[in-house]
């Protein structure tokens, strides 16, 4: 049965990789990346940090899958102060299909909530169909597309 757990410093080995997991399935949508090894985020100091909760899904004491919340300053202009930012959501593929992202997103909705904050927020690759298709499951919807050109 897989279980939804707060991430600790003693999963950082296992996260690191699943980030570069995130940055080889993201470098076919975006060409700004760099070449060679690079790092999204700070995972140790996310762990540690109050603004943000990281989370792991456990299959057989084996850790499968990943995301993080992090409560951000919403604009001045909008209904709510703070939102909840959703990212490094990964699956390990031999576990994709099993709704874990489902269940990650369900843990971090309740962390949000707890937060006193009802807005949660992602971005997903335009290109990517498949990681679309799984955000629209599980509620959310279209909202803002950020278009680039390169000069």
């Amino acid at each position: 049965m897989i279980y939804i757990r707060k991430a600790t410093l003693d999963d950082l080995a296992i996260l690191l990789e699943f980030e570069q997991g995130i940055i080889v399935a993201e470098r076919p949508f975006d060409p700004t990346l760099k070449d060679g090894k690079i790092s999204y985020y700070n995972i140790e100091k996310m762990i540690s940090a109050s603004d943000v909760e990281v989370v792991v899904a456990v299959l057989d004491e084996q850790i499968i899958g990943s995301g993080y919340a992090r409560i951000e300053n919403a604009k001045p202009y909008l209904n709510h102060k703070l939102y909840a930012y959703l990212g490094f959501m990964f699956t390990h593929p031999n576990h994709r299909g099993k709704g874990v992202n489902t269940q990650i997103i369900e843990a971090l909705s309740k962390w949000v909530q707890s937060q006193d904050i009802f807005e949660m927020r992602l971005d997903v690759y335009n290109d990517n169909p498949s990681a679309i298709r799984a955000y629209e499951k599980v509620g959310f919807k279209k909202h803002l597309i950020n278009m680039r050109i390169g000069i």
